[in-house]
Order: C-alpha cells, then sequence, then structure tokens
C-alpha cells in the first residue's frame, strides 16, 4: 500500500462527505458546509491511495502559540494499517506546525492513539506542548 498524504490541494467535497459518513460524530454535514469549512481552515492534509481519499485532518492555528487539530478520519478499510500515523507525521512535521507551542484536539475515544505523539489529556481535552514532545 503506498499512500501519498498532500498539504491544501484542491478536494473533491463529495470524497470529503463520502469519508465523514464513515464516522460517527461528522455523519450528516452538508457539501456546502464542508466547502465553506475548507475555505476557513488554515491548513488541511489530506491522504490518498491513488485516486481514492483515505484519510484526512485538518488544523486551525495562530501559526506560532496555540494551534486545533480537527476532524481526523482514516477510512474504515485502512484503519490499522498506518495511514493515520502517516497523516500525523506529516502535520505534526509541517514548516510551521511543528514550532507551534501547543496544540489541542478533542477525541472521546483514541487517547492512546494521539500518545504516540506527545499528547497528553488535560481539562482541556488532549494537548501537546513543544518542550514536552518526544
Amino acid at each position: 500500500m503506498d499512500i501519498t498524504y498532500r498539504e491544501g490541494e484542491p478536494l473533491d467535497v463529495d470524497q470529503l462527505r463520502r469519508l465523514y459518513e464513515q464516522a460517527p460524530w461528522a455523519r450528516g454535514r452538508s457539501t456546502d458546509g464542508i466547502a465553506r469549512m475548507l475555505a476557513n481552515t488554515d491548513y488541511y492534509f489530506t491522504g490518498w491511495d491513488g485516486p481514492r481519499l483515505v484519510a484526512f485532518a485538518r488544523v486551525l492555528t495562530d501559526g506560532i502559540y496555540r494551534a486545533t487539530l480537527w476532524d481526523v478520519v482514516v477510512d474504515a478499510a485502512y484503519q490499522g494499517r498506518g495511514v493515520g500515523e502517516g497523516l500525523m507525521g506529516v502535520i505534526l512535521s509541517h514548516p510551521v506546525l511543528s514550532r507551534v507551542e501547543k496544540f489541542w484536539l478533542n477525541t472521546r475515544d483514541k487517547q492512546k492513539f494521539y500518545e504516540r505523539f506527545g499528547f497528553v489529556s488535560s481539562s482541556q481535552g488532549m494537548v501537546r506542548e513543544l518542550g514536552a514532545c518526544p
């Protein structure tokens, strides 16, 4: 399996909507809403298996002090195969995002996954501080 990761390239909103339908927290999002979301997102990242969108995540940030990671989703057929790890690696090694002082994310059930990348549980969700990263 050869997954290609991309940042911010034009994206077929219908492909992303279909990927979102696999995530309980994102079901029912409209094509128009997703298009507006993308237009107002600082960074977004995708994973591709040929022409098939298999992973997506987005980041909102001021580029120096704070960032939030949103909407991390991997196609169910690709979960457990390193695709999420690859996507997180691309995000956290990004030239701007790798220097952000503090990253936040919210998750109900994937804490162990994000702990591998230096996130720890806190009263504010999961947080990753630059000085504390592995």
